[in-house]
């Protein structure tokens, strides 16, 4: 759908300051950024500072903590499974390594498991590789740029970002493994975009104080995945892959280790127990619950099922009072909506602007101050750009770019976005395009250490599912870089643990016994069930179709 005339006349505004727009910029005469105490005060304007979203945890390991009510409402909810009829004197699979997870950080992880002799098996919702980091366009962070740049830096800008209430050895590791996981995805075949020298193009993130961004055009997340899934697959003889099979339940064993997992199969909807010596927790996101009824970047599975096993089997959750939400998500086609418009654009010099034609904001600034910004512009300023629906929105003046950095540069250095915008009838060389925020990440998670432990014995963390890594607000290029360094240390961590460690024999779900008491103790409702698995967006008539948050009947 190309933008219809009303918002072609909005466009003429954009177009006739952005010769004055262009020039300050190379002048490096732009909106400056603002101070600490401005950007405290521009964060009441932030979804995470709406009380009302808000719900304390009743039942569980983090009892009385204040989270977002979608997320709350998942975590308090009875087992999809009545333990019952579950025959744990028979497992379906044996394994070394369970992964239940098939995106980037499962994978890597499964990559290192094998490599230190493991059997391992990838139980993942969708396809191998239907996961968050498909989505992932802008960049990987690493500090390789020698004496301008170094992990203390890089950790840092981590660290500023989370508002320095991370957990500073998780930011660490991150950091000082950022280098080598650039080299190591190198090796595996990854295609970063790189001038004719063969150096690595970087540019700038939102809150970086350096220029160490890695990219593959705008689809960096898929390239990482096509070269990790490829190298996954290089391994079959050890890495057997589930597809459609998320998991539904932790096991336990009677030394109270994590043992192995329930599985749904949701083809044939039978389920499946795996037995494993360790198992790693990779399930990602959870942007498809919709918090505060924002649109979502996320894929078709991210529900937080990871989190609510997890909890479930006794690991407490941290940092999950804040959600990133992605500045600038498509708001206009609405076919579109939600996608992500990756942080290059500003990084390579694109405005964020208003109805007016104004720069309103450096888009430099980090992620929860720009959304914010975003957020007052349209709401309390009334400066959004209406679209033919009622909704509103901003203006990110991408043909800037080509004023810059010379004609083609758009088209050359995002084609998934060109491409895109393409099928609407939108050129995006010539034409604005038109943002709002969009729930983005899960800041928080399981708490877990920096060598992937968890307080469950032979339960491993990696990658969106764990928190504690960015704090209150993760920087862009960190996300990508957290499931390589994080599923590379889980996957040793995890073979480690196989490796030394005799399983117990006698298997349960007597947690799950456990906390569906504590839940009707509580009052909760016996048809409230989780993990959800996949989105409710089916109504009453058609919601047998579809597994939701909801008790519907039984399956096989």
């Amino acid at each position: 759908m190309p933008y219809p005339e009303q918002l072609k006349e909005l466009i003429k505004v954009v177009e006739s300051t952005r010769a004055e727009r262009v020039a300050r910029k190379k002048k490096n005469e732009e909106v400056p950024f603002l101070s600490l105490d401005a950007r405290t005060d521009r964060l009441k304007y932030h979804p995470d500072f709406k009380d009302e979203g808000r719900h304390e945890l009743s039942i569980g390991p983090s009892k009385g903590y204040k989270i977002a009510h979608e997320m709350a409402e998942v975590l308090e909810a009875h087992s999809r499974v009545n333990p019952a009829d579950v025959d744990l004197s028979k497992t379906d699979y044996e394994t070394d390594v369970l992964i239940l997870g098939g995106g980037g950080a499962g994978t890597s992880a499964a990559i290192l498991a094998a490599e230190q002799g493991c059997k391992v098996i990838i139980a993942t919702k969708l396809r191998h590789g239907d996961a968050n980091t498909m989505m992932a366009e802008g960049g990987i962070q690493a500090a390789t740029k020698g004496h301008k740049d170094s992990p203390y830096f890089h950790y840092l800008d981590i660290m500023g970002g989370g508002h320095f209430n991370n957990v500073p050895e998780l930011a660490e590791t991150l950091a000082n493994n950022a280098p080598g996981a650039i080299k190591w995805l190198e090796s595996q075949g990854c295609n970063f975009s790189k001038y004719p020298d063969g150096t690595m193009k970087t540019i700038h993130g939102g809150g970086t104080s350096r220029k160490r961004m890695h990219y593959a055009a705008d689809i960096t997340g898929a390239e990482i995945m096509r070269t990790i899934r490829d190298e996954a697959r290089n391994h079959s003889d050890d890495i057997q892959v589930l597809e459609f099979s998320p998991a539904v339940e932790l096991i336990l064993n009677e030394k109270g280790e994590c043992a192995g997992a329930v599985l749904y199969n949701m083809e044939t909807e039978e389920y499946i127990t795996v037995k494993a010596k360790s198992i790693i927790m990779a399930t990602g996101g959870s942007g498809r619950l919709h918090i505060q009824g924002f649109m979502t970047t996320n894929h078709y599975g991210a529900t937080a099922d990871g989190i609510v096993m997890a909890y479930r089997a006794g690991v407490k959750i941290c940092f999950l009072h804040t959600v990133q939400y992605h500045p600038t998500g498509i708001v206009f086609p609405e076919q579109a909506e939600g996608i992500l418009i990756t942080e290059k654009f500003r990084g390579s010099g694109a405005n964020l602007v208003n109805i007016e034609g104004q720069q309103f904001v450096n888009e430099r600034e980090p992620r929860d101050v720009e959304a914010a910004s975003i957020i007052k512009e349209c709401i309390e300023d009334g400066k959004g750009i209406p679209t033919p629906t009622g909704k509103v929105g901003i203006w990110l003046d991408s043909p800037m770019i080509e004023d810059l950095a010379g004609p083609g540069t758009v088209e050359r250095e995002f084609p998934g976005k060109f491409i895109l915008y393409k099928r609407f009838g939108i050129d995006i060389s010539k034409e604005p395009m038109l943002i709002y925020p969009t729930l983005h990440y899960q800041n928080g998670g399981l708490e877990f250490k920096n060598t992937g432990h968890t307080s469950l014995p032979g339960l491993f963390v990696a990658g969106e599912v764990g928190g504690g890594i960015h704090g209150e607000n993760r920087l862009m290029g960190n996300s990508l870089l957290d499931i390589i360094v994080y599923g590379r240390i889980a996957g040793k961590s995890a073979a480690d643990f196989a490796n030394e460690n005799v399983n117990g024999s006698k298997l349960s779900l007597e947690h799950v016994v456990k906390y569906n008491e504590e839940a009707d103790k509580a009052g909760i409702a016996k048809d409230k069930v989780a993990p959800m698995l996949l989105p409710n967006y089916t109504d009453a008539r058609t919601r047998e179709k579809q597994l939701t948050s909801h008790y519907v009947g039984n399956m096989r």
